[in-house]
C-alpha cells in the first residue's frame, strides 16, 4: 500500500508545482486524472496543486465537465477559459467597511 503524505507537504510544494502543470497544459487544457499523468504525479496531490493555482487565477475550468465528470484546467488567458476577476477593489472595500467599525457595535452584537 502507498504511504499518502500529510496534505501540509504537498500544499507547501504547490508553487514549485506551477511551472511543470503549465508545460503540461502547454498542449491545450486537460483534466486533473490527465494532468496527474502528463507530470507523473499523484492525482491526489495534482487536486491541491492545481486548486491552488486556480484560487490564485493561473488556472481556470472548463464551462462543462467530460462525460466522466471531469472539468478540464487550462492556463488563464489561452482559449475560452475565463479572465480571473480583479478583487482589489473588493478587498479595499471589505478592509475599509471592517477598519471603519464602531467598537462599541461590535460588542453590542456578540
Amino acid at each position: 500500500m502507498t504511504q499518502l503524505r500529510e496534505p501540509r507537504e504537498v500544499i507547501r510544494e504547490e508553487p514549485l508545482m506551477h511551472a511543470p502543470i503549465l508545460d503540461a497544459l502547454a498542449d491545450g487544457p486537460a483534466t486533473i486524472p490527465d494532468i496527474a499523468a502528463r507530470i507523473g504525479a499523484p492525482v491526489h496531490e495534482v487536486v491541491y496543486w492545481v486548486m491552488g493555482m486556480r484560487r490564485f487565477g493561473l488556472l481556470a475550468e472548463s464551462t462543462e465537465a467530460d462525460d466522466d465528470g471531469y472539468f478540464a484546467y487550462g492556463p488563464v488567458g489561452a482559449g475560452p477559459a475565463q479572465e480571473p476577476v480583479d478583487i482589489s477593489s473588493v478587498d479595499e472595500t471589505c478592509l475599509t467597511a471592517r477598519d471603519n467599525k464602531d467598537p462599541d457595535e461590535e460588542g453590542a452584537q456578540s
